[in-house]
């Protein structure tokens, strides 16, 4: 009995947590294991992936196939496309509601949100926003979405109970990326031309601060802030600077740089792993994946990938 219990476990596959990369190139996902550090699948998918989600028990992979004019649904376990979604012209960038259910999805080429019914297949509304939208944000209590729009230089506060924007707040040049932090006090926008993060108030809209940033060595036209991510604990926030080829470590708090991490070429966005203990940042030039060390601040790895690495999200698998 205890041999073949302990036979039983040996030969068991072993399962490792995954980083899955959108390579907007290639038309596919790297999927990275993190135990072995290695891409075990490539899956395919529609022209020119960006965006990517999973649901919220990770039953499925939403994926902007951009050039597709859709959003993919992927079963993660097969990597099968189960359906597609419709999700207007260009979808770039997309967040999933807290309820699971609705998808808010940026239309680059269109100047609207559209808003997606996932169990229905519906769209359920589209919003007119500033000229090219691409950055998607949903506060932590889903009463307020936000798109934001390249070429107006605006976010966009989007009320999701009757789908219509109640508030615009300007920001530099560009806007890219927008998150609520972890209790939805505030947002932050980053503007890769403007070379800035903004950060707003929540409940009135107002700015609280502006983030710069300044590397040495490395001209100010190349510090271009895309995507970022912020620690649960509330202690860091991680800034991808594009083509300087640096991460920026920011106290959110203060609102100071702390420290800048070089990683690949043009890097742009960013997933943890399940404790936080690991980043991994696409780095779009270089195709690859830089993996930092959270504790130490250093990065720590490259793992190659497809061309142009875009998009990352975690998937636990235990």
């Amino acid at each position: 009995m205890r041999f073949t219990l302990l036979f039983a476990l040996l030969c068991s596959p072993a399962f490792a947590d995954e980083i899955w990369v959108t390579n907007e190139k290639d038309d596919t996902i790297s999927v990275i294991d993190i135990e072995t550090q290695t891409v075990t699948r490539t899956i395919e998918t529609g022209q020119r992936p960006r965006g990517i989600t999973f649901s919220k028990d990770f039953s499925v992979l939403y994926v902007c196939a951009s050039d597709s004019d859709a959003v993919q649904v992927i079963d993660p376990e097969t990597g099968k496309v189960l359906h597609e979604l419709p999700s207007g012209e260009d979808p770039e960038q997309f967040v999933l509601h807290p309820n699971d259910k609705h998808l808010y999805i940026a239309n680059e080429d269109d100047a609207i949100t559209t808003v997606v019914d996932t169990e229905t297949h519906r769209v359920i509304a589209q919003i007119d926003v500033g000229i090219e939208p691409e950055g998607m944000a949903v506060s932590p209590d889903g009463k307020v979405a936000i798109t934001t729009s390249e070429t107006t230089n605006m976010a966009h506060w989007i009320d999701t109970e009757n789908q219509t924007i109640f508030a615009n707040s300007l920001v530099d040049q560009r806007p890219r990326h927008a998150e609520f932090t972890k209790d939805g006090s505030e947002l932050w926008v980053s503007s890769e031309i403007g070379g800035t993060i903004s950060v707003f108030n929540t409940a009135d809209q107002s700015e609280k601060a502006k983030i710069n940033f300044e590397i040495q060595g490395v001209h100010r036209d190349r510090i271009q802030p895309v995507g970022f991510e912020l620690t649960n604990d509330g202690k860091y926030a991680f800034v991808a600077l594009g083509p300087s080829n640096y991460i920026a470590v920011v106290d959110p708090t203060s609102y100071q740089v702390l420290d800048y991490i070089l990683v690949g070429r043009r890097v742009w966005h960013m997933a943890f792993n399940a404790d936080e203990t690991q980043l991994y940042t696409t780095n779009g030039i270089s195709g690859d994946v830089s993996v930092i060390d959270i504790p130490s601040l250093k990065a720590i790895n490259t793992i190659k990938v497809g061309r142009f690495p875009w998009g990352a999200a975690f998937r636990p698998t235990k």
